[in-house]
């Protein structure tokens, strides 16, 4: 136990020293570790207002440094006192969300987009952190915090614009090509009709109805994701929309877009067994074999992607409570 304690207050009393010697930024980067803190404030009580001569919560949202953010969780009723508090400059925690990420913390997120999403996010879970009084509040330069935000974010905006605009641009085309494949698919259907009746020469055969629910499943499928891509392409792109609208609509149209190669992949599938197959089965193997490929590449190519999408929009966030323990 001796033991134990003494390598704790060596641990603070390191720490402390690099807090003197260091800028701020560098002290709350390594300060990222959110024990480190607790232990700080621990042993040093005044830590929670001030470290590294600049208030603790102000510095961790200004670094985004969200492990040590996370600690506003673990405080009472209380924490107004230390969350409202403000730099020699005026800016309060909302002042620090709208100023930009530094680059390091920018580039751990893929896409301009993602990263206005998080910037987004960042600034509406410290505006639901504070107390209503300082949302609107203005520093000494009399700039309230969304007009910082929007002066700081104007080219991360029209980056994520530009590449929002440039996906969904390309998987326009696709979209729109699978539209017209499996419309005239469906109106030259296999084997074509009876000049009799009308009917499909293979309207009996049970992989005519695969094609058929396949084709149609497939046609939906491409028309909702060209109409979602044509959104994006003439959505208003305010800041507001980084958040969750642009993010759905994209991540609904890469979704029906997968949904629709995958069914047109079926859908010629069964038309050749239909045309080609039907005494030779073992055509279906070969052919099923290489229908997978395109699916394949889609998921390959576009699943990290969209594995982003979603962990960022509905995924549980980077803003948790870490631990049951009362902080100071």
């Amino acid at each position: 136990l001796f033991l134990g304690d003494f390598i704790i207050s060596l641990t603070i009393f390191m720490t402390s020293s690099v807090l003197d010697q260091c800028s701020t930024d560098r002290a709350i980067a390594r300060l990222g570790i959110h024990q480190v803190v607790e232990m700080i404030v621990e042993a040093f009580p005044s830590g929670v207002v001030y470290i590294s001569r600049q208030p603790i919560f102000l510095a961790a949202v200004l670094n985004r440094s969200e492990s040590v953010f996370n600690l506003t969780h673990q405080m009472g009723d209380h924490k107004y006192i230390y969350l409202d508090i403000e730099d020699k400059d005026g800016n309060n925690l909302l002042h620090a969300a709208g100023k930009l990420a530094p680059s390091h913390k920018l580039n751990e997120i893929s896409g301009a987009a993602l990263q206005m999403q998080r910037e987004m996010q960042w600034y509406k879970q410290v505006e639901k952190t504070i107390s209503p009084s300082s949302r609107e509040r203005m520093n000494n330069e009399r700039k309230s915090p969304n007009m910082i935000f929007t002066e700081e974010h104007k080219n991360l905006k029209q980056e994520g614009e530009k590449w929002m605009k440039d996906t969904s641009g390309s998987c326009t085309i696709a979209a729109a090509l699978i539209v017209t494949i499996m419309f005239a698919a469906a109106i030259t259907v296999p084997g074509g009709s009876k000049s009799e009746t009308g009917f499909p020469v293979f309207a009996t055969d049970k992989m005519f109805l695969v094609f058929a629910i396949s084709d149609a499943i497939s046609l939906f499928a491409s028309t909702t994701s060209l109409l979602m891509f044509l959104s994006i392409l003439t959505s208003r792109y305010a800041e507001e929309d980084f958040l969750h609208v642009l993010p759905k609509r994209l991540i609904f149209g890469l979704g029906t877009l997968f949904l629709s190669i995958t069914f047109m992949m079926v859908a010629f599938s069964a038309t050749l067994y239909l045309v080609f197959g039907r005494k030779n089965a073992w055509v279906l193997i070969p052919v099923a074999a290489l229908a997978c490929l395109p699916v394949t590449s889609f998921v390959l190519l576009q699943y990290p992607l969209l594995a982003d999408l979603i962990s960022s929009t509905f995924g549980p966030g980077i803003f948790v409570k870490q631990s049951n323990r009362p902080f100071y």
